[in-house]
C-alpha cells in the first residue's frame, strides 16, 4: 500500500511525502536539541523516548530514516512522526503533507503489477508522483552560470527554499524519454557537500538529461555533455538536440539509447584529462553503433563555460565530416533492419 486517504486532504501519497521531505527538515520542526552533525548522520539524544543517552538516535541525512539504538524505532519521515505523535502512518502523511506542502500531487498512472515489478529489479526510474512548487528561476546563481531567466522556466530549474530534501539547493527537474519526471537534483549554492544531491534510490545512470527534449526535434544527430548545466547552456544556444550524461561515464542503458535513437552523436565533454579520457573511450563504444565525432573544448574549460559563438564555433568545425542528414538517416534504418 502506497497511499491513504487523509481525513479532509484527499490521497496521500506515501512515496511522495517520504521523498518531498526530509528527516532533517522534520527533526528541526520538532526543535529536537543537542543534536550533532557527524559524518553525514545527526546524532544526539532520542527525541521518542526521551532517553538520557547523547549517542543513542542517529538520523541518516543520505538514506533519509532514522534509528535509536535504545528504544529500537526506527524507519522513515512517517514512521518518526507516528512515533512522535501516537498515531497512525496515515496520520502521520497527512501531518507531513500539511506541515510541510506545499507539493503538487500528480495524478496517479495505471501502472501495472509488471511496471512495479521491473522498478523493484532497478530496470526503471519510477516518475514521480510529486512536483515541486515555487522554485525561483531568477535566482542570482543562475545568471553566474549563465542561464538565463526564460531557459531556467523552461527546464523548471530554480531555487528552492521550501522544507524538504532540496531546501536551499537550486533543483534541476530531471525527465525520462517520455518526459516523466522521475527525480530532482539538488545543486548547492553555499559550498555544502554534497555539492549535487540526488533522491536515495534514484539511478541516474538509466537515463538521459533533456533526452525528451532533444528526441521531440527530430535530429539524427545528439550533442553529448556531462552535466547539467553544460547541457542547458548547449540548449541555449541554439542547438536543442542536446544530452547530458550526468557524470563522465557511458552506462550499458545510456549507450543503448544513444545507438536506438541517434545515427550520430557528436561528444563534448569537459576540457580537462578526465574529459579527454572520457571522451575516448566513450567513442570507442559508440562507433560500434553509430558515427562518432568529437568536439574538443579548450583546455580546463566546460561546455557550459563557453560563450554562445565558442560552442557554434566547434559545432561548425566538425561540419565538413557530418554526411548529409537524409543518406545518415537512410543508413541508420538499414543498419536497424540488419540487427
Amino acid at each position: 500500500m502506497t497511499a491513504a486517504r487523509g481525513p479532509s486532504e484527499g490521497w496521500v501519497d506515501f512515496r511522495a511525502v517520504k521523498q518531498a521531505v526530509s528527516m532533517e527538515a522534520v527533526l528541526r520542526y520538532y526543535q529536537v536539541p543537542n543534536l550533532r552533525r557527524q559524518h553525514g548522520q545527526l546524532q544526539g539524544r532520542c527525541p521518542i523516548h526521551r532517553g538520557q543517552r547523547d549517542d543513542s538516535f542517529r538520523a541518516s541525512l543520505s538514506k533519509n530514516a532514522f534509528q535509536c539504538f535504545a528504544c529500537q524505532a526506527h524507519g522513515n519521515v512517517m514512521d518518526f512522526v507516528a512515533a512522535m505523535e501516537k498515531c497512525s502512518l496515515r496520520e502521520a502523511a497527512c501531518k507531513l503533507q500539511q506541515w510541510f506542502g506545499p507539493w503538487v500531487a500528480l495524478p496517479r498512472s495505471a501502472a501495472t503489477e509488471g511496471e512495479l515489478v521491473r522498478e523493484k529489479e532497478g530496470n526503471t526510474n519510477a516518475p514521480l508522483p510529486f512536483a515541486l512548487t515555487g522554485a525561483d528561476h531568477s535566482h542570482p546563481y543562475l545568471a553566474q552560470r549563465g542561464v538565463d531567466r526564460a531557459t531556467a522556466t523552461e527546464f523548471g530549474i530554480g531555487f528552492y527554499d521550501r522544507p524538504g530534501l532540496m531546501n536551499g539547493r537550486i533543483v534541476i527537474p530531471i525527465h525520462n524519454w517520455r518526459g516523466e519526471l522521475v527525480a530532482y537534483a539538488g545543486r548547492a549554492v553555499d559550498g555544502r557537500n554534497p555539492k549535487y544531491k540526488l533522491p536515495g534510490g534514484f539511478r541516474k545512470s538509466l537515463e538521459l538529461y533533456n533526452l525528451h527534449r532533444a528526441t521531440a526535434t527530430g535530429s539524427p544527430t545528439v550533442i553529448v555533455v556531462e552535466g547539467y548545466f553544460d547541457c542547458v547552456r548547449v540548449h541555449q544556444a541554439g542547438l536543442p538536440w542536446v544530452v547530458a550524461l550526468m557524470g563522465s561515464s557511458l552506462s550499458p542503458e545510456q549507450e543503448r539509447i544513444l545507438a536506438e535513437r541517434f545515427a550520430r552523436v557528436i561528444l563534448m565533454l569537459d576540457g580537462d584529462d578526465a574529459g579527454r579520457t572520457a571522451t575516448q573511450t566513450i567513442r570507442a563504444k559508440l562507433l560500434k553503433h553509430c558515427e562518432a565525432l568529437t568536439l574538443a573544448v579548450r583546455d580546463g574549460a566546460q561546455p557550459d563555460q563557453l560563450s554562445v559563438a565558442e560552442v557554434r564555433n566547434l559545432l561548425s568545425a566538425a561540419v565538413s565530416t557530418i554526411q548529409p542528414r537524409a543518406e545518415l538517416t537512410e543508413r541508420r534504418d538499414i543498419s536497424r533492419k540488419q540487427k
